[in-house]
């Protein structure tokens, strides 16, 4: 790809947010990254209020929002970049992994804009937009550790280029944000259960119950992580307690929540360790995904990471939750690298696409 800017257009559906974004790449040699990347426009439609009573995501109410919003998104994210559908380099769309209904609605949506303008088209692994959001927001260089924690997954990879993530750890039950909602709903809160949860733990104990800290100090392991077992601890001291009152909820939270902290803290401390910093300036940590937002965990990985000689970098709240423009830039870098776009009427939509298939290297 030649030495100039690049306009994408990005789609992301894959769950409970409709969005649409434009991103620009500019080549600049005299950055880390040696790329400056700008958000031309980034719409976001959230669907919490949709769900809210439900206590968590319903499939088909997502994919009918998808429907009825996401034409509106689009040209929403043209008028506010002042572009046209002609002035895209690419078009990208999340084609997996997430809720498939709602990853069709947009993968065909973006194929059909493709088609229409002539622009090449990428279907993004929705995990490698999160991947290489901290390029686009931070200008941070590979290679760094990705530490990727969210509603749906919770893993940790070593990222070395644009389609080249090795996958050092995942969870073997609960993702992070799962295990946030299910404990909400446990301690009967609301949804998303994340916000509800940390704002509980500011006035709790978190000392007060002894909960679990599954796989801590197996190094046998490896960086797995595991979370049911401290789901199901949780439970039973819920039952014990009843009738449950506000100050044993907001103890419970604390506890939950610190428990969260310290595997997450464990398991990178892990893999800092084992981090080959030849390649790399001192070495550096990037969390993302919805669960990055909470300034707790934010404030243990911040500790870990300083006592390692890391940086931590953290994008953007609204960029850390799904976005469009983390797909935009996605595209925009795979366009960048030469990678051969996607053909816009075979692209597969996956609902599952692990880090070993064909967008990652698995270790």
């Amino acid at each position: 790809m030649s030495a100039t800017q690049i306009t994408v257009l990005g789609l992301e559906t894959s769950c409970d947010e409709t969005a649409a974004a434009i991103v620009r790449l500019t080549p600049d040699s005299g950055r880390a990254s040696g790329l400056r990347g700008d958000i031309i426009s980034n719409v976001v439609l959230s669907q919490i209020d949709v769900h809210a009573p439900y206590g968590g995501v319903v499939p088909e109410l997502a994919a009918r929002a998808h429907i009825d919003h996401l034409d509106r998104m689009v040209a929403e994210a043209l008028a506010k970049a002042g572009c046209k559908l002609q002035d895209m380099d690419a078009i990208a769309a999340t084609a997996g992994p997430g809720l498939i209904g709602g990853v069709l609605i947009g993968l065909t949506m973006g194929k059909a804009l493709a088609l229409a303008s002539g622009a090449p088209f990428y279907g993004i692994n929705h995990l490698e937009g999160h991947a290489l959001t901290a390029r686009l927001t931070h200008n941070v260089a590979f290679p760094y550790l990705l530490l990727l924690v969210s509603g749906g997954h919770c893993q940790l990879c070593r990222v070395d280029g644009v389609g080249d993530y090795t996958l050092v750890g995942t969870t073997r039950d609960d993702a992070v944000g799962e295990a946030f909602d299910k404990a909400a709903k446990l301690l009967g809160l609301g949804y998303p259960g994340g916000p509800e949860i940390e704002a509980r733990a500011e006035r709790g104990d978190a000392y007060r119950f002894a909960l679990p800290r599954p796989l801590i100090g197996q190094n046998d392991s490896g960086c797995d992580f595991s979370f049911s077992g401290l789901k199901t601890a949780l439970r039973q001291r819920a039952i014990e307690l009843q009738p449950i009152g506000e100050t044993d909820i907001c103890d419970l939270a604390a506890g939950f929540q610190a428990a969260i902290a310290d595997c997450l803290v464990d398991r990178c401390r892990i893999a800092i360790n084992d981090f080959d910093m030849s390649a790399s300036d001192g070495g550096r940590l990037v969390v993302a995904g919805g669960v990055a937002a909470n300034q707790y965990l934010r404030q243990a990985l911040d500790e870990v990471t300083r006592a390692a000689g890391f940086s931590l970098t953290v994008p953007p709240p609204a960029l850390c939750t799904d976005n469009g423009a983390m797909i935009a830039w996605a595209g925009a870098e795979r366009l960048h690298a030469g990678n051969t776009p996607d053909s816009a009427l075979a692209a597969p939509a996956r609902a599952r696409w692990p880090l070993s298939d064909d967008a990652f290297k698995s270790a």
